[in-house]
């Protein structure tokens, strides 16, 4: 991907952008953005969408220190995650912050639901606190966030995907080639009828990627996807054994199932459980990400294991490692390991 490039006419990127800069871009008063960026009230929705796409346009940002230090930069580490309400992104958390706060610095976590537009003003608003340096989940981003980015001159480290460019440094596993292992683990085992199952209605796009890599290995090894099914709501166990009885009752002759995530994978394992259908006899099951739970179930829970926890520390590392050089480029490939589990 393509990092993007602030034409020569918007603001020089050797300086951040100001107030000033999205009033002209969007020709209005600079009372008029200092008002649209304060939230203020009685502001029309007309003129509220004007200033913050030119506010996109030139990677703007309010400064909430400017009156209060003299360094450009706090002891603020920004950290964006999709969410919290799984087992998944706290490990890597956990990670974090062991590393950050032993070096006096102080993670801020933002939430974006994995929605991009929410994403944007949640960085907007944490970069209006001049951190030190960003770190986010994800690799797939509107293109306001990397000239929020740029005109800041902060380190970012983007982690859990290293399928695409960063904009900066990257720390995770390849999505892509955990879906080819798995597809040929599959095979491997005999399995000719396999289903898939996601949530979120995909919006991380990784999950997609993965998804679509699957397909792409499973019609080279001759056994095309038979039927898939992407919940819109937020992955859980209760989804996951809803979106397993759709499945199965449409396409009963499935012989295995792969999940975007070990959540709804445990869900489909309790569904089978209490409707008598056998794992892995009649029905086979492997998640993704391999949380601990899994390992604690009657039936263990195949599943990709992902290094969360040193994904954490090793994101906070090179972001340490690259405060005095924002512009240096590394992705760090931790692997991936495969739990077969009992349910395969």
């Amino acid at each position: 991907m393509t990092k993007p490039r602030i034409p020569s006419d918007r603001p020089d990127r050797a300086r951040r952008a100001t107030l000033r800069d999205v009033a002209q871009l969007s020709g209005v008063s600079e009372i008029s953005v200092s008002r649209v960026m304060r939230d203020a009230p009685s502001v029309s929705e007309r003129l509220r969408a004007r200033v913050l796409a030119a506010a996109n346009e030139v990677g703007y940002t309010p400064n909430r220190l400017a009156g209060a230090l003299k360094t450009r930069s706090s002891n603020l580490v920004a950290v964006i995650v999709p969410s919290i309400g799984n087992g998944v992104f706290p490990e890597v958390l956990n990670g974090i912050e062991s590393v950050l706060t032993h070096a006096g610095l102080q993670p801020v976590l933002g939430i974006t639901q994995y929605d991009r537009t929410r994403e944007v003003q949640v960085l907007r608003d944490m970069l209006a606190w001049s951190p030190m340096g960003v770190i986010m989940a994800g690799t797939d981003h509107e293109p306001a966030v990397a000239r929020m980015i740029e005109t800041h001159h902060v380190p970012v480290v983007e982690f859990m995907d290293i399928d695409r460019t960063p904009i900066h440094m990257s720390v995770g596993i390849s999505n892509v080639a955990a879906a080819v292992a798995v597809a040929d683990l599959l095979f491997q085992r005999g399995y000719r009828r396999p289903g898939y199952i996601g949530a979120w209605a995909e919006r991380p796009d990784r999950s997609k990627a993965r998804r679509l890599a699957f397909e792409a290995r499973l019609v080279e090894l001759g056994i095309p996807l038979v039927d898939k099914e992407i919940a819109q709501t937020p992955a859980s166990a209760e989804v996951g054994a809803q979106t397993t009885e759709i499945l199965l009752s449409r396409s009963p002759d499935i012989d295995v199932i792969f999940f975007a995530n070990d959540d709804q994978a445990l869900g489909a394992l309790f569904h089978c459980q209490r409707t008598g259908r056998k794992v892995p006899q009649d029905v086979g099951l492997i998640g993704f990400n391999g949380i601990d739970i899994g390992l604690a179930t009657p039936t263990i829970l195949a599943s990709v294991v992902t290094p969360r926890y040193q994904m954490g520390v090793e994101t906070a590392r090179l972001l340490l490692a690259a405060a005095d050089d924002p512009e240096s480029k590394q992705v760090v490939d931790l692997g991936f390991e495969i739990r077969l589990g009992e349910s395969l």
